[in-house]
């Protein structure tokens, strides 16, 4: 299978940069509030808690964060999110996709749009950038005690587009179709992701120069600095000159 997935590339070099833990746990938490919200607490009958649950663990949140968000949702702490996204274009014409859970849509949308104004970006309208992305789903292993070979042909099996490997970590690309497939298969295998999600992967991505491309990020980063914001998604083509410019 194909070892060059530029998306989970990009996520990787930007991982040093954006790993603020505190951050992370926020979006998680938040994830983990709607999940319960919606499909009740308990995550054996709830399929998008116990995702939102493992991708807890996979960054070593404490059981007691877990506990504490599930109460948030469903006990007399109870508090609401609703989920909401925003579609445009960063500098230079780079397409973005943004992904929020919020208490308060007024002060999100003054938000995001304050950033997009700031970098000299343009808001677009919900639906008017979405076909430059697919939903696929992407799961993140510890590549330490696998055995790759034998994952890759389980993988297939289930439906798996994409396995790609790095000296650190296993990323497998699935349809969306395939996401309950591909997860459902890992639990039997007894592995347990990092991180698996539905992601908005770029159709087609473009090249900037290395100047124009950090700006671009820039302005990405401050999006996801943002507590209202969960993902960010866009179609930056990350050039080995770029990344060895981030380095």
């Amino acid at each position: 299978m194909s070892g060059h997935n530029k998306w989970s590339t990009i996520k990787r070099k930007k991982g040093a940069v954006d790993a603020k833990r505190g951050k992370i746990f926020t979006k998680i938490i938040k994830e983990i509030i709607i999940a319960a919200k919606e499909g009740g607490g308990d995550p054996d009958a709830n399929a998008r808690l116990r995702l939102a649950i493992q991708n807890a663990k996979g960054v070593n949140m404490p059981k007691d964060n877990i506990e504490r968000a599930i109460k948030k949702a469903v006990g007399s702490e109870s508090v609401s999110y609703t989920e909401t996204t925003f579609e445009g274009y960063a500098p230079n014409g780079i397409a973005v996709f943004v992904e929020c859970l919020t208490d308060n849509n007024n002060r999100t949308v003054a938000s995001v749009r304050s950033v997009f104004n700031k970098f000299g970006g343009n808001l677009g309208t919900n639906g008017s950038l979405s076909f430059l992305f697919d939903r696929k789903g992407i799961f993140t292993l510890r590549k330490e005690g696998l055995d790759v070979e034998e994952l890759e042909l389980e993988m297939i099996e289930a439906g798996a587009e994409d396995l790609e490997t790095d000296d650190d970590n296993v990323i497998i690309t699935c349809s969306m179709e395939d996401f309950g497939n591909i997860s459902k298969k890992l639990s039997e295998m007894g592995i347990e992701p990092e991180e698996s999600a539905l992601k908005r992967i770029p159709n087609n991505t473009k090249e900037l120069d290395v100047e124009s491309a950090k700006k671009v990020l820039r302005f990405i980063e401050t999006l996801e600095d943002d507590d209202d914001v969960q993902s960010v998604y866009h179609n930056l083509e990350m050039t080995e000159e770029l990344e060895a410019a981030l380095e």
